[in-house]
């Protein structure tokens, strides 16, 4: 297999800080023509997703609103890992702030980096087993979150309708679909 070799960053600038993310200019030297080339990053803290699961076999998920696409959306909790905090810690907290719902444990699926093209940042997916609903629904700041239970079985038909379609939400499924059959995390 035919290694690339990597390109020469010869500057970086910060451009915007946009509180949840940052973004920055490199200007790098092609290894294949010596050419100039900038290009643009997104600094972001790590982010969490949970697929909390009820002893009836039903997701935990959360409609919300969401500012990019202007519209509701059907996502698994997550959310940003607060400075000081490990995914695992996070993931716990996002699944009750959101839902109100608190897991025995959670299981680390695996991580992955949301858009190599752009971010910095990683994703850790966990499962939530066995979630019991121990409050309300707990919005801080901007969000605004209202609580619904999927039956698994109806999963894969919402994201093939377009009901989940959010790209991060459907690989913590893939995650899931991988831990089912018993294969190993290497995210």
């Amino acid at each position: 297999m035919r290694r690339l070799r990597p390109w020469e960053v010869l500057e970086t600038e910060e451009l915007q800080d946009c509180a949840v993310f940052s973004v920055s200019r490199a200007l790098t030297r092609s290894p294949l023509s010596g050419d100039l080339h900038p290009f643009y990053r997104i600094h972001a803290d790590p982010w969490v997703n949970v697929v909390p699961i009820t002893e009836a076999g039903e997701v935990v998920m959360v409609r919300q609103w969401r500012h990019g696409v202007r519209a509701e959306t059907l996502e698994i909790p997550g959310g940003i890992v607060d400075s000081g905090e490990q995914p695992e810690q996070a993931a716990a907290r996002e699944l009750l702030e959101e839902t109100g719902y608190r897991a025995g444990g959670l299981i680390d699926l695996g991580a992955l980096n949301p858009n190599p093209a752009l971010f910095t940042n990683r994703v850790h997916t966990f499962l939530a087993p066995g979630v019991v609903r121990v409050g309300e629904v707990d919005n801080v700041g901007q969000e605004e979150t209202a609580v619904e239970c999927v039956p698994e079985a109806e999963i894969p038909e919402r994201v093939r309708r377009g009901e989940i379609d959010h790209a991060l939400v459907v690989a913590a499924f893939y995650w899931w679909h991988l831990h089912r059959r018993g294969e190993v995390a290497l995210g």
